[in-house]
């Protein structure tokens, strides 16, 4: 009689067991591919995205190699001169992160795409031009303050990104234009 409680006890572990694996793969195939949260890190994209604020990346468009539109709200990997590996995503995914007590947020920006590739963006005047028209930006916080014009021209397989906040952000103007395999999703709203 005791025999036949073990082994169904046992059944019911090896269950539960099996299900908790399929669950954690699953998991991570899903935040890999489809949808991953990721938490905005500073002002640089106030008043759109606020410090701290979750938000969740759509990465379909990621996984299929797919273009952003103008105006999306990107989560880049902001480390533009090293290779991005499938190895990458899998140590960068939040349980991964949770079970080895590992989290490097500060590698992700998140930001607003204004240049696709083979697109020549312009600051000047505390404004920004996209092929020679001014952008109409009515997203942004501040009007940018007045320092030198640059310009960048995106070169194909890249895109040019900007925060909100462009007084108070690090992003394409410092780190150059981001390489497509850099972006991590397209912010679900």
């Amino acid at each position: 009689m005791g025999g036949i409680c073990v082994r169904k006890i046992w059944k019911e572990v090896q269950g539960w067991g099996i299900a908790i694996i399929i669950g954690f793969v699953l998991s991570i195939l899903i935040g890999i591919f489809v949808i991953q949260p990721y938490k905005v890190d500073g002002h640089s994209m106030e008043p759109t995205l606020k410090d701290t604020q979750r938000i969740y990346a759509w990465k379909i468009k990621h996984t299929l190699d797919k273009l952003p539109k103008y105006g999306d709200i990107v989560i880049v990997d902001s480390r533009v001169n090293r290779s991005r590996t499938f190895l990458d995503d899998l140590l960068e995914h939040p349980i991964i992160n949770l079970v080895s007590g590992k989290a490097d947020n500060e590698i992700f920006y998140v930001k607003r795409v204004i240049g696709l590739p083979g697109d020549t963006i312009e600051v000047k005047d505390g404004h920004v031009y996209r092929n020679g028209a001014e952008l109409s930006e009515p997203y942004i916080k501040e009007q940018m303050d007045l320092g030198p014009a640059e310009s960048w021209e995106v070169p194909q397989g890249d895109i040019f990104v900007m925060g909100d906040n462009r007084n108070h952000s690090n992003d394409s103007r410092s780190i150059g234009p981001v390489p497509l395999d850099h972006v991590m999703g397209i912010d679900f709203k």
